[in-house]
């Protein structure tokens, strides 16, 4: 039914119960798997030599954060028995265009991802990635809670 499963990973908990459902499901359909960590690559503004000393830096642990996560996915969905899985780092400022960009790129049939399930106020000072992938997605998108 899904030839490839794109899962979106944070490293917390919620993505990580996003990911044993999608190694589920890849396991019973015989799915490609493929984890995807987005990256913001300018997550701050400003100028000068302290600037770009202070992007280096963020850059080099939001890269270790990202193989972290996507190491903990690979283990995962490989332990529950799927052979065919990839990783890999997207860049973006706007997540959700990341993850569809990268659904689309990798030909994936199905997004599974998780949800914080923020309500109210935090969810509109935050935003939802989950919400906007889910309009952004040309793909079912599975969203498993929390």
């Amino acid at each position: 039914m899904f030839k490839h499963i794109l899962i979106p990973v944070d490293g917390s908990e919620t993505s990580m119960q996003a990911v044993a459902k999608a190694a589920a499901l890849a396991k019973t359909f015989g799915s490609a798997v493929t984890a995807l960590y987005v990256i913001d690559p300018y997550p701050f503004t400003g100028v000068g030599a302290d600037f770009a000393y202070g992007q280096a830096q963020y850059l080099s642990a939001a890269t270790a954060e990202a193989n972290m996560a996507l190491d903990a996915a690979k283990t995962a969905v490989t332990q529950a028995g799927v052979a065919q899985v990839e990783t890999t780092v997207g860049e973006g400022h706007a997540v959700h265009d990341c993850i569809a960009r990268t659904a689309q790129s990798v030909g994936a049939d199905l997004i599974v991802m998780g949800s914080h399930g923020r309500r109210g106020l935090e969810k509109l000072v935050l935003g939802s990635v989950t919400q906007r992938v889910l309009s952004a997605a040309h793909v079912p998108v599975l969203v498993v809670r929390d």
